[in-house]
């Protein structure tokens, strides 16, 4: 039996030009802060963005952006509020401060009915915020949304390197586009090679993003968010 939720998606996301998976395959690698002040970044050039958060066991990007008194409007769906100039959705607006444990099929349907009830409208970019891994998020993504763009995080270090290398060419085998990569928590002064794909832009430590945690105004004007303007401006 077909599910119906599935003929929903390509209206619900059509609007969107293109979407854009930000996706770590390593927890604590700096993922949802990419995710989150990457879609602050493109809202600022004048893009229409969407932001959706996936990790339904750890959401964090409402905590990022301080959008936790906000919640989406019920008109034929979900319509997202408008966090910093983004349109927002994550699924702590269901699940609050809980984690939820899901798994399998569990996973699966949750992705679908979250995107099922979106309603996003003419976008120029949705940015997706995946779960870590590459696991059933991942390969739900590669079967429902065919054209989404991975954009992988990694840092400079032989473990995230070494799983970003499996994670890549897992991704080639499931023909899952790569539009790039951004290298986090840069110690270099030039980004570690990645064999295949292109680094968009490396982020050194920033000291003051702590502080402007829960403030798109002050995100947008850390150094965290001015390293990442070269991703922004190829993803424009």
């Amino acid at each position: 039996m077909i599910d119906p939720r599935l003929s929903v998606l390509e209206k619900r996301l059509g609007g969107a030009r293109r979407i854009i998976a930000v996706t770590g395959w390593k927890g604590g690698i700096g993922k949802s802060s990419v995710a989150s002040v990457l879609a602050l970044k493109l809202a600022a050039r004048g893009r229409r963005v969407g932001l959706l958060d996936l990790d339904f066991s750890g959401a964090s990007d409402h905590i990022i952006l301080g959008a936790s008194d906000v919640f989406p409007e019920e008109i034929e769906g979900l319509e997202p509020p408008l966090v910093g100039g983004v349109r927002f959705m994550s699924a702590a607006y269901f699940v609050g401060a809980r984690a939820i444990h899901l798994r399998g099929e569990e996973t699966t349907d949750a992705i679908l009915e979250l995107l099922a009830v979106t309603r996003w409208g003419e976008l120029d970019i949705l940015i997706l915020d995946m779960p870590p891994g590459l696991g059933e998020a991942s390969l739900d993504l590669a079967r429902f949304i065919k054209r989404a763009e991975l954009l992988p995080v990694y840092a400079n270090s032989v473990l995230s390197l070494e799983t970003l290398r499996r994670s890549l060419d897992l991704s080639a085998r499931l023909n899952m586009q790569v539009c790039g990569a951004v290298e986090n928590m840069a110690r270099a002064p030039r980004p570690a090679s990645v064999p295949g794909v292109k680094t968009l832009a490396s982020i050194r430590f920033d000291p003051d993003f702590e502080a402007a945690t829960g403030s798109p105004e002050k995100l947008i004007a850390t150094a965290f968010a001015r390293d990442l303007r070269p991703a922004a401006e190829a993803l424009c």
